[in-house]
């Protein structure tokens, strides 16, 4: 099995409600031998639109927060908690979790085998801990998953709500992540771009 296989088989999937209502299925995308795999919560409209994860306003702004840290999103890999998108952008059901993980998302992460898991928001997050959790209280955390670093980040969306950069606030606070997952990156081995470019936060997101 490898990912495209997995990605077909996917495309087909009606195993939960969410079959019903949905346009394209986004299974995921980026370098199938990854250091590090993003999983964000579910597909937005223009996801849906496209079967592509991240392509979208939040989506945007993820690839600008990874260029600002020297993270190329080729090199990572990107993938949600459920592949097709919950009405109107609903935070998913736990049913609709469990069925979706346990087909498609746990299967992505034995495939490409990452090294760092980076959780985008709490639905994400409370996915790998088990448990309910404030994503504020946790983000910019090392933590182990089954033997992989996790490093939960605020999800590009509630940057989007919250533009402020000033010292403190979600977007700084970001910035300080990205810059800490980029160092960890590197200290790891070759797989990362080890290019790192002294920038400031105003000029990228």
């Amino acid at each position: 099995m490898n990912l495209e296989l997995l990605s077909a088989q996917a495309q087909v999937c009606t195993a939960c409600r969410l079959a019903e209502t949905r346009t394209k299925v986004v299974f995921g995308e980026g370098n199938p031998d990854a250091k590090v795999m993003i999983v964000g919560e579910g597909p937005g409209e223009e996801e849906d639109k496209t079967g592509r994860p991240f392509v979208g306003k939040a989506g945007q702004l993820l690839d600008r927060i990874l260029e600002a840290a020297g993270i190329p999103r080729a090199s990572i890999y990107i993938s949600n908690i459920v592949k097709c998108r919950p009405p109107q952008n609903r935070v998913p059901f736990p049913d609709e979790v469990k069925v979706c993980t346990g087909l498609w998302l746990n299967r992505q992460l034995e495939l490409v085998r990452p090294q760092i898991i980076v959780p985008l928001g709490a639905t994400a997050a409370e996915y790998f801990l088990g448990e309910k959790v404030s994503i504020t209280k946790i983000r910019g955390q090392w933590m182990d998953w089954h033997g992989i670093l996790l490093f939960p980040m605020f999800h590009p969306a509630y940057l989007l709500r919250n533009p402020s950069r000033a010292a403190g606030s979600p977007k700084h606070l970001t910035w300080i992540d990205i810059q800490a997952l980029k160092q960890k990156m590197d200290a790891l081995g070759p797989k990362a771009d080890r290019a790192v470019r002294a920038v400031s936060q105003e000029s990228l997101f």
